[in-house]
């Protein structure tokens, strides 16, 4: 389940990104695109054969880049917040949890004294995957008197956190996917302009054609880059978590399953 300061750090990091962006092109890329354009437009008037130069601010100029650059400064601000997360789970597989001496097992009647220990972890550390898993196979086993069950049911707890963080990265995978579809969106809106202006271009006037076609493929260009970007950003968080959910059940076998014995 997602926790609450998770909803409050997404629902503010959005808000701050849309602010952050809407100041910029504010104060920079609409000025400085508008200057562009209109030194452009005079140069044109002056010599018929003048070459446009590709700016970036006119590139970035237009409501649906803004957009696509506000979602992506959200998703990064998501992944930033992922990743710092799965390095502090990290951390934790450096520890020993149930710090036995050389050669001491754990039996059923021990396992209160040792579950204590791992309950005794700070908050944020006690509500990760390794201390939980833990605790369930403790848990388990003096219940059970069985170290198959212990194994078992530490092994359900990996494999529901790793269903839990594939469920966690929808936002992400949604966002990765309406990055590219504000592009398109873009591009229709670029094209139906230049098709409404069509009667200029008949009288020779290719200057609102020209900008409404400009519009239509800077958006998807912005948006195909934007994607790239995000997408290879995924794979690498979704790999990092994965494999934390391997190093978890390779700690849970050697530091706990086999540690535990019945008399």
């Amino acid at each position: 389940m997602r926790r609450p300061s998770d909803f409050v750090y997404q629902a503010a990091a959005l808000v701050i990104s849309a602010l952050l962006v809407h100041a910029v092109y504010v104060t920079v890329v609409w000025p400085r695109s508008e200057a562009a354009l209109a030194e452009q437009s005079a140069r044109m008037r002056e010599d018929p054969g003048f070459v446009q130069e590709r700016s970036v601010w006119v590139l970035l100029r237009d409501y649906e880049q803004e957009s696509e650059i506000i979602l992506m400064l959200w998703a990064l601000a998501i992944i930033v917040q992922k990743r710092l997360q799965t390095r502090a789970e990290r951390r934790l597989l450096e520890r020993d949890l149930l710090p036995l001496a050389e050669g001491m097992t754990i039996l059923p009647e021990d396992v209160r004294e040792w579950a204590r220990q791992v309950e005794a972890l700070p908050v944020e550390d006690r509500e990760t995957l390794l201390p939980q898993a833990v605790l369930a196979a403790l848990h388990r086993f003096g219940a059970t008197r069985s170290i198959a069950d212990a194994s078992a049911r530490a092994r359900e707890l990996c494999e529901s956190a790793a269903e839990r963080f594939d469920s966690e990265m929808s936002l992400l995978r949604y966002i990765a996917w309406a990055i590219p579809a504000i592009g398109f969106i873009g591009t229709v809106r670029g094209i139906g302009d230049a098709m409404g202006q069509a009667h200029r271009a008949m009288q020779g006037d290719l200057g609102g054609v020209t900008q409404s076609l400009g519009t239509a493929f800077n958006s998807t260009l912005i948006a195909l880059l934007l994607s790239l970007v995000l997408m290879f950003l995924l794979h690498h968080l979704q790999e990092d978590q994965e494999r934390l959910v391997r190093d978890s059940e390779t700690y849970l076998d050697r530091r706990v399953v086999q540690r535990l014995r019945v008399a």
